[in-house]
This record gives C-alpha cells, sequence and structure tokens, in this order.
C-alpha cells in the first residue's frame, strides 16, 4: 500500500498560512482537497477544496463540517476496523452514482442492481467496482457491498485512490468521498449532498487532484 510519490515541498513565505500551504508536499496537483481532524480519535473533520494560483493555495470550497471513520484515522487501516486511511491519494478516474450525473468532468457510471464493490481482501478484484448480472450471487463473498442499493450515501461519489497501487489484500477498501448519512462513517469521507456535488463538479481529471487526510498534528506530514 502506497500514498501518492511526492517531492518535498517548502512554505513560500508570499502564501498565506494555511493548512494546504504547509503540507510537505502536493506532487503534480493543482487541486487539493484537505480532510483535517483535530485528533486521531475524532469522527469529525474538517473538509476544504484548494486550487493552486502560482505558489499558493487558495481555498475555494469549504471549510466544511465532515465525517470519518467511527475509529477515527488510521495510519495503518486494515478491512473492517472503521478507521479512514491518513495520507494523500488520487482520485480515482471514474464517479459513480444510483442518481444521475451532477454535472462532473470525469467519467460517470450510474449505479444499476449488480453494481458492486469487492471488499473481499482473498477475490482477485479486491477493492474494484464489479458488475454482476442483476439478482446473481457475486463471486466474491464477504462484506462486499450492492452499491445500488445505498441510494442514501451513494447519489454521487469518488473513489480515493486508497490501497491501489498495489492493492494489498486486507488493507482496507472502498474508501469513498460520499454523501453524508448524519453519523459517522466505516471509513470513507462524507458531507452532505449539497457540499459534496459541489465538490465533484470542481475536480477535473487533468488537474492531478489529491486529497490528504489526517488528524492536524500530522497531516502537513502526509
Amino acid at each position: 500500500m502506497t500514498t501518492v510519490p511526492v517531492a518535498t515541498a517548502a512554505f513560500d513565505s508570499r502564501c498565506s498560512p494555511s493548512v494546504a500551504s504547509h503540507l510537505a508536499s502536493t506532487h503534480r496537483a493543482s487541486q487539493l482537497i484537505t480532510v483535517e481532524s483535530s485528533t486521531y480519535a475524532s469522527t469529525y473533520a474538517t473538509v476544504s477544496a484548494w486550487s493552486r494560483v502560482g505558489p499558493c493555495w487558495t481555498r475555494v470550497l469549504g471549510p466544511w463540517t465532515g465525517r470519518i471513520g467511527s475509529n477515527g484515522f488510521s495510519n495503518h487501516k486494515v478491512e473492517g476496523d472503521d478507521m479512514t486511511p491518513t495520507g494523500a491519494y488520487g482520485i480515482g478516474p471514474v464517479m459513480y452514482g444510483t442518481a444521475a450525473n451532477p454535472g462532473v468532468h470525469y467519467r460517470y457510471v450510474r449505479l444499476v442492481c449488480g453494481d458492486w464493490w469487492d471488499e473481499t481482501p482473498s477475490s482477485p478484484q479486491y477493492n474494484t467496482f464489479q458488475r454482476v448480472p442483476c439478482g446473481e450471487a457475486p463471486p466474491f463473498a464477504g462484506d462486499s457491498e450492492p452499491l445500488w442499493e445505498e441510494g442514501n450515501a451513494y447519489p454521487s461519489f469518488a473513489f480515493i485512490e486508497y490501497n491501489t497501487s498495489p492493492v494489498v489484500p486486507g488493507a482496507g477498501s472502498a474508501i469513498f468521498l460520499h454523501a453524508t448519512l448524519g453519523y459517522a462513517t466505516e471509513g470513507c469521507v462524507s458531507l452532505p449532498l449539497a457540499e459534496l456535488d459541489d465538490v465533484l463538479r470542481w475536480l477535473k481529471p487533468e488537474a492531478d487532484p489529491l486529497i490528504v487526510m489526517g488528524p492536524a498534528s500530522e497531516i502537513e506530514h502526509f
């Protein structure tokens, strides 16, 4: 399991101090989402979206209150621990949802019966979207998600590219940026739907966006 490779970047004194400006590095990104909690154990986080303007990061959306895993953040996530992984990750190349495309710049898949996320560590397709014939049991067992049945959480969502390069069995799966249900998540990051869709519409694949997640004491090191 790896985070996005990055190169060290020092804080530029011309920029206003912010969580974004103090990150260790942001690779090639010109769009950034920060998810910052007060402590590792907190289930609440401040979510902001930032655009790079010259050497500086400018907040364009937020700050908003989001929810993370019911057991907070983890530097060593494992499947089923209800924790959100810390680190810096890309946004997957496809966005999904049970509702119509809200106007995203990414390829959008509207979920239908038979659309699953494989969350079985022993499966060869672990931590990937899978489509099986409607009504048939998927070949992967365990607690995999029938995505089309989660309309309240998944009217639209983005996949956070955690545990993808390489995929490590049991290190955690299905880490999404999705709509809040009003309580902590099983490891995802959630926002109220209107705010979520603002973020999803703003994101552009050509901007190499990153989402950086962690507690205030550590987030600038990821």
